[in-house]
């Protein structure tokens, strides 16, 4: 008779006939009556005693088997989907699934600790920056100079303390032999009740630490116990407030006699004898205005004013309204208008009357008229307007129209090829006339059937195109590249029209 066999909440797992050994799970369970069950039953205790030890997890494992991960060194049990450290945390290179909230899981890649919150999300324990280095506050102890331990908190990055936080304070002891590298006993000297920067010494003034790095507070402070210009630090004494000069601050005030400057008088400032007119008087034949170099700056005589240096400059980038002079000596970078002939005139980028001609910002010259000889042209052909009964594309082999109307159209065969029409053409005849601008000299596109070689004639063909075969066209031009596709295409030709 079979054996039914059940789980502990009483549901079924399977039936195991006479005689026979189930498989289902990694216990061998043995029928009735099946001979040689001994070695078979002791390895299931053995199975049972070792909790399934092995590298690889077991694979007909049900809910509640336990298996020792010999891999992880860990006790596992199976949840019904996933085998789960049973104590401590889940150790693996990626996020593992199938975790309950409060389970633990220890990123072996960045050595952080995981737990998993209410809404199936890990959150991150510790510590805050991955791999070796720490980014944190830390709670530590630090010996005074007396050897006694103060608790306080220290902020890390990578791995280098940059502030403490204490409640008092105390002179710090040079020996903390329960830190390491973060520890630079150069960097700390006195910590200060609060917070207190690395560097920083007893008069708060931040130094370059043992990295090379001044560590200072970034952003806007309201108050502030002193100031520092880099190198000194000032208190509330070093300073003179509004209220306690006269009103309007600032001023200073100084008797008619004024200030003088310098050991022989050099420089005096004084009301005049009319006991009202402030004077400005040179003691010697000159006075200077200059930056750090004495040899640079301006120079006031009684008649003049000079510069000390070639490369002085009058203004700054905002111009100057106004200067007067009778004559400029020197080369002007900018002028509003040039002198011709008697008349000032400004430049223009467009073709305006009495005004210099300018390029604009592509680099062109615009004007009606040029007159003089042109050594050089940008493109190739010489081109003349001519009327027509639609816009020819270009390329085209153009003949004189019969129609009234018109002046050329699209070449065929039997009449006579005047020219091509132009793409750019080099010199533009009757510009300001109606119509098209048709190639009559020099190089341009020709639309050609057929393959051409380079320096064979071409003739006129049909609607507008060119050909080498003669067939009774007259010549258009001669090819000057190959090409050997049999379709409509444009090819570069000299015109021989």
């Amino acid at each position: 008779m079979a054996y039914i066999i059940n789980k502990y909440n009483g549901s079924q797992l399977v039936t195991v006939e006479d005689g026979t050994v189930d498989n289902t799970t990694e216990i061998k369970l043995i029928g009735k009556n099946f001979a040689g069950y001994g070695e078979q039953q002791n390895e299931n205790f053995l199975f049972l005693l070792e909790n399934f030890q092995g590298t690889i997890a077991p694979t007909k494992a049900i809910t509640g088997q336990l298996w020792y991960d010999a891999t992880a060194e860990r006790l596992k049990v199976y949840d019904g989907t996933n085998f789960k450290t049973t104590a401590g945390a889940e150790v693996s290179e990626t996020q593992p699934v199938g975790f309950a909230e409060g389970d633990l899981w220890w990123n072996s890649v960045t050595n952080q600790l995981y737990g998993k919150n209410s809404n199936n999300e890990w959150n991150l324990i510790g510590p805050q920056a991955t791999a070796a280095q720490v980014t944190e506050m830390k709670t530590i102890k630090l010996k005074d100079s007396s050897n006694v331990d103060r608790n306080v908190i220290a902020a890390y990055a990578d791995d280098f303390i940059v502030e403490i936080i204490s409640e008092a304070e105390f002179t710090v002891n040079v020996s903390q032999p329960d830190l390491g590298d973060e520890w630079s006993s150069s960097d700390w000297t006195t910590i200060k009740a609060g917070h207190t920067l690395r560097a920083v010494d007893v008069s708060g003034k931040s130094n370059t630490d043992s990295r090379g790095n001044v560590n200072y507070y970034w952003g806007t402070s309201s108050a502030a116990l002193k100031l520092t210009d880099g190198t000194n630090t000032y208190g509330p004494s070093d300073f003179l407030r509004s209220g306690d000069l006269p009103n309007p601050f600032p001023q200073i005030y100084f008797g008619d006699d004024g200030f003088t400057v310098g050991d022989d008088t050099d420089l005096t400032v004084k009301i005049g004898d009319d006991d009202e007119t402030p004077r400005i008087q040179m003691h010697r034949d000159k006075i200077r205005f200059t930056g750090s170099e004495d040899t640079k700056g301006w120079t006031i005589t009684d008649l003049d004013i000079y510069p000390n240096d070639t490369t002085a400059t009058i203004g700054n980038t905002v111009p100057l309204n106004n200067i007067y002079a009778t004559t400029f000596t020197g080369t002007a970078t900018q002028a509003n208008t040039l002198e011709v002939a008697g008349n000032y005139r400004s430049a223009s980028t467009s073709a305006s009357n009495n005004s210099i001609a300018a390029r604009d910002s592509s680099g062109n010259l615009t004007a009606n008229i040029f007159t003089g000889t042109a050594t050089q042209a940008r493109y190739a052909d010489l081109a003349e307007k001519y009327t027509t009964a639609e816009e020819l594309i270009p390329g085209t082999v153009v003949c004189v129209c019969a129609h009234e109307g018109y002046e050329v159209e699209a070449a065929s065969m039997g009449c006579i090829a005047i020219g091509v029409v132009s793409t750019d053409p080099a010199i533009m005849m009757n510009s300001e006339a109606e119509g098209q601008y048709i190639g009559l000299k020099g190089r341009v596109p020709v639309r050609i059937t057929g393959p051409v070689k380079k320096g064979q004639a071409v003739y006129v063909h049909d609607n507008g195109c060119a050909n080498t075969a003669i067939n009774g066209g007259s010549l258009v031009g001669v090819a000057l590249e190959t090409n050997s596709d049999e379709a409509e295409k444009l090819v570069e030709c000299v015109l021989k029209v």
